[in-house]
């Protein structure tokens, strides 16, 4: 078995001058970054929590995770067995349940995937690989909730 270390600096940016001197006192600006990135990840809280809309929270970005998860994994497996695809969306969407304490944990997570091959014989087996993606994706495997997924597999010409 083979490990893997994945490591972000995460910087809050939000001191608006008192700190947490209140709760309405800072903002929840924050940046993501890794070595060797040319840009950095810019979040805040959901606006629900105060958080600025302009900028990614951790719940959309645990959503874009599990849909970059799954479709690398499509995009691998379709490669191996000869599948071209040639235009790949997702339209993913997330529930999260908030508790009278104010805690809160998400309950589900489904993935729409749409995606365009160049063989339409081959829809029935770009569907089974989307199958096979979840079972092998691990964030998909590593996650509490279900993740499930509805894709579409379409022939045509894609869209650049």
């Amino acid at each position: 078995m083979r490990r893997h270390s994945y490591r972000i600096t995460n910087r809050w940016t939000g001191n608006l001058g008192t700190g947490t001197s209140a709760y309405g006192a800072y903002s929840r600006a924050h940046e993501l970054h890794a070595d060797g990135k040319s840009a950095a990840i810019t979040g805040s809280s959901d606006p629900l929590f105060r958080g600025d809309r302009k900028r990614y929270n951790p719940e959309e970005l645990l959503v874009g995770a599990l849909s970059a998860c799954h479709m690398l994994w499509v995009l691998h497996l379709c490669a191996d067995a000869g599948i071209v695809v040639t235009e790949y969306h997702d339209e993913a969407s997330g529930e999260m349940v908030e508790h009278e304490d104010g805690s809160g944990e998400f309950t589900s997570v489904v993935l729409r995937p749409r995606m365009t091959i160049a063989d339409a014989a081959r829809i029935p087996d770009a569907l089974a690989i989307h199958h096979r993606a979840h079972e092998v994706c691990a964030l998909a495997r590593s996650v509490n909730f279900p993740v499930t997924h509805e894709p579409t597999v379409v022939t045509g010409v894609s869209n650049p």
